[in-house]
């Protein structure tokens, strides 16, 4: 995964293209959003704030660490929310897999829709390991990778805290077969 172009990615319903400046109002509006951050690593208070994700996403992709596409409906292209590869370990092979999207777009089937896309096409590329860390208590994500051939591996009790309280972290990879 070396710093490369992001290509986009198409599938039934769905455009995948890299996020752009122009998508900075869309990233705060899902980062600051108190149903998405609920679960989600990351959140703004305010539309300056939403810059450094805007950074990172920038920096993932000239390290050859990582890389996010924005999830967008293919009539309309209308932004959905965001998915991505982060922690890339190319010694390894592996990487870690991240996603969100605006509440309006739950349980339509996107996440496993987009998420197929990106795994179709790492694999592809020659990873060979994808792992999700997901806070325990969100059952949808969990759900999702389970339904994406994800194995949960294990859970990391009161490994983070967040909001001044320990939080547990289950743990699911998912291996290519083919390499």
């Amino acid at each position: 995964m070396k710093s490369t172009v992001i290509p986009e990615l198409k599938t039934e319903r769905l455009i995948l293209n890299r996020i752009e400046k122009t998508d900075h109002t869309n990233i705060y509006h899902g980062l600051s959003h108190p149903e998405v951050i609920k679960y989600y690593g990351v959140s703004y208070t305010s539309l300056e704030a939403v810059q450094e994700q805007m950074d990172w996403y920038d920096n993932l992709e000239k390290s050859g660490s990582g890389m996010w596409w924005a999830i967008r409906e293919k009539t309309g292209l209308n932004f959905m929310g965001a998915i991505g590869i982060n922690d890339y370990q190319k010694e390894h092979k592996k990487a870690e897999l991240g996603f969100w999207l605006l509440p309006e777009y739950w349980k339509k089937g996107y996440v496993r829709e987009s998420s197929q896309a990106i795994i179709n096409y790492l694999f592809q590329k020659g990873l060979h390991r994808l792992e999700a860390y997901v806070e325990a208590e969100n059952s949808n994500s969990s759900k999702a990778l389970v339904k994406l051939g994800f194995s949960h591996e294990g859970r990391m009790i009161d490994a983070e805290i967040k909001n001044d309280t320990y939080i547990s972290v289950d743990i699911f990879a998912k291996i290519n077969p083919d390499n």
